[in-house]
């Protein structure tokens, strides 16, 4: 089984909507019982509480339900549970590096790595000071980073 957690400051915005949408694309493909998939934050601001509200709403628009999911904190044992730990911006990603012991062998990365390279941006923009647009602009680069990790998976690992 592969692992994953996706990775953002508090875990109310970006890395719940990332989980949320990856779920329902595993399921679409398949895939449930060969991924698993959790997030986390790099801070624990807001550890225990449910996705913003305004997340929330984006995705259950576009059918994926978030409302299920808690907030964590990224703990040490995420670098040897997951094969993948993959941050939504370079600020994050540099603070999981820094937490990253050196006997674990997982993938720290951008997790718009696995975008289109045509979308021409590398970080997911956090939406959580601005309006209901950026919520929809997060899904939308999710969405796309979401069908190439399951591209990658398929590829990679013979899913």
């Amino acid at each position: 089984m592969v692992s994953i957690l996706f990775v953002c400051m508090g875990n109310i915005c970006r890395s719940p909507t990332a989980h949320g949408m990856f779920l329902k694309l595993l399921e679409e493909h398949g895939l449930t019982d060969k991924v698993r998939v959790d997030s986390a934050g790099t801070h624990a601001y807001h550890v225990g509480e449910p996705p913003d509200p305004r997340a929330t709403e984006t995705a259950l628009r576009r059918g994926v339900d978030l409302t299920p999911l808690r907030a964590r904190k990224v703990t040490e044992a995420d670098f040897r549970e997951f094969d993948y730990v993959l941050a939504m911006d370079r600020d994050n990603l540099a603070i999981l590096e820094s937490l990253c012991p050196p006997d674990s062998a997982c993938s720290v990365q951008l997790f718009l790595d696995f975008a289109p390279e045509e979308l021409m941006i590398r970080e997911v923009p956090d939406p959580y000071y601005g309006g209901a647009q950026g919520f929809e602009r997060v899904f939308d680069l999710v969405e796309e980073a979401c069908r190439g990790l399951i591209a990658h998976l398929k590829d990679e690992h013979g899913l």
